[in-house]
C-alpha cells in the first residue's frame, strides 16, 4: 500500500511567471519559493550536502531554524513544518 506523501513541491511546477529577485515582493517571494523548491531537489540536496563544509551545514541548520522559529508559532511549525496532525 502506497503511503501518502506529506511535503508538496507543486509551486514550482505549475509557475510560469518571472524568476528574479529585486522587481517586487510578490515577484521577490515567488522566486524564493521556486529556489527553495528547486533547492530541496532529492539529487541537488545529496550532491551539495557532501561538498558543504561542517561549518556550511551547520550555518543552513541554523538559518532555517532562525527562520521558523522567528515566524512560526508552536501550532504552525508542527502543523506546516513537521506535518503532524495534532
Amino acid at each position: 500500500m502506497e503511503q501518502m506523501k506529506k511535503y508538496a513541491h507543486n509551486f514550482v511546477e505549475d509557475y510560469d511567471g518571472f524568476v528574479g529577485f529585486g522587481w517586487d515582493r510578490k515577484t521577490d517571494e515567488q522566486t524564493v519559493i521556486c529556489y527553495l523548491q528547486m533547492f530541496s531537489d532529492d539529487e541537488l540536496l545529496k550532491t551539495l550536502t557532501q561538498r558543504m563544509s561542517d561549518a556550511e551545514l551547520e550555518e543552513l541548520h541554523n538559518l532555517i531554524n532562525r527562520l521558523l522559529i522567528t515566524h512560526l508559532n508552536d501550532s504552525e511549525y508542527h502543523r506546516l513544518f513537521l506535518k503532524e496532525d495534532h
